[in-house]
This record gives structure tokens, sequence and C-alpha cells, in this order.
């Protein structure tokens, strides 16, 4: 049997452990699938009674009871049963703190109670025209029907509540044990049902780090095109759960492997340039998956309890996809991708909303390709103060990920230049500190504000206004904080030399 603390899972709680020694691997999964459930979700129980009591079963079903087979059991749990949804609402109605119904046409009731949020669907037997992108909800009679529809087996099991019985008519759990993806159907006939089932074998990947079987992975590069027929905003959601998975790396693979990538991120495989023996320049694919997994490492070091950092790991993955467009190959045998960032950053923000990303997602995504280059130079020592501070302001809040996304950009094999690297950032971070320290950098603000502007200048607001600002916020950055009498005679200075105030105006 898998060990889950070898697959990234962590330890069994002391109630999932095996019920004996000489037990077969199966049996003892079975085991410890359903107590591992009934320990952490005594809601369960509670729910099956009532159901029970009403002439119903309920199940537990799903990624609920793959994850209690991998020891990460969390709060949501997914149930099926035979009662409408209708019954539903009336059965949890009593006995939840909240019941919401927004779900209710696919036949979906949930609830919260204690902590824990439950969703109830009755029995599915959908059908699919292979054409349309929804399929066409129908309610089922047995769990076997529901569960034959579901994508893949490890999804595909389900524990009766009253009997404590696994039910898995297509060998989930050994599909568990041994970490592969596999579909109940035939790969074809589930994919054809359902395209976004071929990004979501990818999302597991990343997720779990299961490997699709052979048959999943040859249906996925065989029918890679049907993805068209999905909503961006679907792939959008997929793309983004597999990137923050506990593997990206490995989803963006096979993203890449199958052909699913050219259909919704075609800048992924075109960064796949050939070299040469006279043309040597990194392999710009590769290095992005490096430059991913290495982003991922400083967050999980940052804080191994956190959040998966979505805008870094796009921004990791997508820094340099601007180099196809801009690689010259130089006399004597050299490559420059001049301006890679600029055009970078222009790709990024027109693939990121053509998957409609939020507008807070794109700019900041784009922003940190755009800056992910400024730091290169700093090392030959010729930055100063200024130049920290426009670093600084022109980061914004995204400066801890720039730090981030900047280090991770170091992949070069010479131990010696990598260390160079790293110390000059170190030194690059240092003098943040310390000019932070002198002042208020993350506020770096001119000395007037536009109130101030207006009544010294006698002007209305407007445009002159928001010039006047821009400028003196560039001399602050220029040259630190001037204090009140220094930036009111450079406000004067800048007014005449702009024909706002005659020469005589002002103070020199």
């Amino acid at each position: 049997m898998f060990d889950a603390a070898d697959s990234d899972y962590g330890p069994r709680a002391s109630a999932a452990q095996s019920p004996g020694s000489g037990a077969d691997p199966a049996r003892t999964a079975r085991h410890n699938a359903v107590e591992e459930l009934l320990r952490q979700a005594p809601v369960a129980e509670e729910l099956a009674r009532r159901f029970a009591a009403s002439g119903f079963t309920l199940y537990i079903v799903g990624g609920s009871v793959r994850d209690a087979l991998l020891g990460r059991l969390g709060g949501d749990l997914d149930f099926t049963t035979e009662a409408r949804p209708e019954q539903v609402q009336a059965l949890l109605e009593d006995w939840a703190e909240t019941v919401w119904d927004t779900g209710i046409e696919f036949g979906t009731v949930g609830a919260y109670r204690r902590g824990v949020t439950v969703e109830i669907t009755t029995f599915r037997a959908d059908t699919y025209d292979r054409s349309s992108r929804n399929p066409e909800v129908a309610f089922g009679d047995s769990i076997d029907g529901d569960l034959f529809r579901r994508d893949f087996t490890v999804n595909a099991m389900a524990v009766e509540l009253a009997e404590r019985e696994l039910v898995d008519p297509h060998d989930g759990l050994r599909d568990v044990i041994q970490q592969r993806l596999d579909t109940p159907a035939t790969p074809e006939e589930s994919f054809a049902d359902d395209p976004l089932r071929m990004m979501r074998a990818a999302r597991f990947a990343a997720q779990l780090g299961f490997e699709p079987a052979e048959r999943v992975l040859e249906a996925m590069r065989r029918m890679a095109d049907e993805i068209e027929r999905i909503t961006p905003e679907r792939m959008q959601a997929e793309l983004s759960k597999l990137l923050c998975g506990r593997h990206p790396r490995r989803g963006v693979e096979l993203l890449v492997d199958t052909g699913l990538a050219d259909h919704v991120l075609p800048e992924l495989p075109a960064m796949r340039l050939e070299i040469d023996e006279h043309h040597q320049h990194k392999d710009v694919y590769l290095h992005s998956l490096v430059v991913l997994d290495q982003a991922v490492d400083l967050e999980r070091a940052e804080d191994p309890e956190g959040e998966p950092d979505l805008t870094l790991r796009l921004a990791a993955l997508l820094h340099d996809i601007g180099k196809p467009a801009t690689r010259r190959f130089e006399p004597g045998g050299g490559v420059s991708f001049h301006h890679h960032e600029v055009v970078g950053a222009k790709m990024t923000r027109k693939r990121l909303r053509a998957l409609r990303y939020s507008k807070d997602t794109i700019s900041d995504v784009s922003n940190l390709v755009y800056l992910h280059l400024r730091f290169h130079g700093y090392g030959e020592g010729n930055w100063t103060d200024s130049a920290v501070r426009r670093y600084v302001n022109d980061a914004g809040h995204l400066l801890q990920r720039l730090h981030k996304l900047v280090r991770a950009d170091c992949t070069t094999r010479n131990k010696r230049k990598a260390r160079a690297l790293q110390r000059a950032y170190d030194d690059l971070e240092a003098r943040i500190r310390r000019i932070a320290e002198e002042e208020d950098l993350a506020k770096v603000r001119p000395d007037l504000d536009g109130n101030e502007i207006i009544e010294l200048l006698g002007v209305s607001p407007g445009p002159v206004v928001g010039r006047a600002w821009r400028h003196l916020k560039d001399v602050r950055l220029d040259q630190g904080p001037l204090g009140r009498e220094d930036a009111v005679a450079e406000l004067y200075r800048w007014a005449r030399a702009e024909g706002i105030l005659p020469s005589a105006d002002g103070p020199d």
C-alpha cells in the first residue's frame, strides 16, 4: 500500500491506521477511508441517520472519499442520494445552520453546520450532445449509474454511510494506491462528454502528483482540439487550480505534451526554441519551468502553510514569453532578446484577458513580467539611491513578489555566477531596507499634496495639478525628501519653466 507520508500528504491520523498487521492493502485502505471520514466528519453520520429515517440512503462521494484515503480530508464534503432536491432541502432545513439552493437546478443543495460545508446532490444520469458545452441534467436512480458518469476512477468512489461500505465499481481504490488517473468509461467517451476533463487530468497531476494512464494520455493527445468547445472562464478556473497545486510543473508539462496548451496557453509551447551549435542559449520553455519550480520553493520557504500565490506562479511561468518574438541572431553566433520584457508584458496582458482573468490579476502579472529584468545591471555598481527608490516605487505592492521572481529567475549552472547574482540581490534588498528606514518608501509621495499645489499656483483642479504632482514625485524619487520650503521653490521653478507662472512670480 502507498504511504501517504511519501506522497506529500502527511501522516495519517491515528484513527485511520491499519486495523492489524498482515491485512491486505485494499481492505486496509477501505477501512482507513471509512474511519477517516467518520472521524473527521461526524456530521456525516448525523446526516445519514436523518436520511435513513426518511427512507433515503446517503453516500459521501467523489473527492471527499479520495481525500480521506490520502489523509487530506478538508472541511467541504460532497454527498449523493436518491432523494430529490426538494426532499433534501426539507431534511436540511431544521438541521443546518445555513442552507442554500444556488445549485438546485443541477440537483445540488448546500448547507453549513459546525464548521463543515456540505453539498448534497441527487444521483445524476446526465446526457451530452457532444457539441454543446453543458450537459443536459437528468436525475438517476442508482449509485452505480452516478459513479459511472464521473471524470476519473479516483473520484468515482462512494461510502454508504449507514453500512460503512465502500462502493467502488471502477477500482478507484486501486488507482489511488497506484497514484494513477484513469476514467470509468473509455477516455474517448469521457472527454467527448466534457473536454474540460482533459485539463482536469493535468490539474489532478499538479495537485495530487498522480500520473495519467497511457490510454488517458493517448486520448488527450488525439482529442486536444476538443477543448475549444469549453468557455474561457472554465479553462481559466482549471488552469488556476493547476498552477496552485503542489506540483504545478507536472501539470504544465502535461498541457504542453498533449497539445492542450496549443489551445489554452499557446505561448508556452512557442517557447520551445530550436537551439543549434552556432546559436547557444537556454531552452526558454525548460528555463521557465525551472523558474516556476524555484518561485514555488521560495514561496513555501517564506510561509510553508500559506496559500499558493497564483500571481507569482503565473508571472514565473510567463516571464519570458516575449523571447520568441524578440530573438535575434547576432554576428559571431550570439543570440539577443532585446526588450522581451516589454513585448512579454503585452503578450501576458492579451492572453490573460482572453482567459477572463480579473483586471487586478492581469495588471499584477503583466507588471511583474515587465519588471523582471530591471534588476540586471545592479551588480555593476552604478545604481544610485534614486534608482533604488524608483525600483521600489515601480514595483509598488508587488515588491515582495518581484523579489521572489528575480531570485527564481537565476537558473545558471555556473555556481560562481549564481552566487554573484544572489549576493547582488541581497545587497539590493539591504539597500531598500536602509533607505526605507530613513524614508517611507512604501508611500513615496511629493512633499506637497494636490490642495497645496492648487493654492500655491492659484490654479483650478485639473491636468496642471496632475503634471505638477508627477514632477514633484519625480524630484522626490531622485533626491529623497525635500522639506516644504525646498518643495515650494521647486514647484515655482517648474511652473515658470512650463509657462504656468510668469517669471517674476514666486520665490527663487
